[in-house]
Formats: structure tokens, C-alpha cells, sequence
């Protein structure tokens, strides 16, 4: 139902992920949203799949609690 990406385009969504924030950390340290911004960055780092970030973290942390 959801696609797995592949290992190299996994490595370039990370590499991505770096690249904009330290090009942007500046920008970042002036404005108020810095929080919104690098949780943006965590999700698009963490996106192993189509299937919705959330939706994996929260089956994963139901299967530790049991």
C-alpha cells in the first residue's frame, strides 16, 4: 500500500535536509519561527516512505508500550 524509497533517495532527501538548515540558520535565528521550521526539517529527515510520518511514529510507539 505505501512505497518504501529507495537508499538513494533517502540520502539526498537528508542531504537536502542539512544543506537548507545551515543555509537558513541564520534566517532562522531572526525570526520566531525556528521551531516550526526545524520540525519541518525532523519530518522530512525521518520520511523513509509515503506512508505518513505520524502514522509510523504512532505504530511504533503503540508496539513499545505492549
Amino acid at each position: 500500500m505505501y512505497q518504501v524509497y529507495s537508499l538513494p533517495n533517502i540520502v539526498l532527501r537528508r542531504a537536502f535536509v542539512v544543506l537548507a538548515g545551515v543555509v537558513s540558520f541564520p534566517f532562522v535565528l531572526v525570526t520566531g519561527n525556528r521551531s516550526k521550521f526545524y520540525s519541518f526539517l525532523h519530518r522530512m529527515w525521518v520520511k523513509t516512505s509515503t506512508k505518513p510520518v505520524w502514522l509510523k511514529q504512532s505504530e511504533k510507539s503503540g508496539r513499545e508500550l505492549f
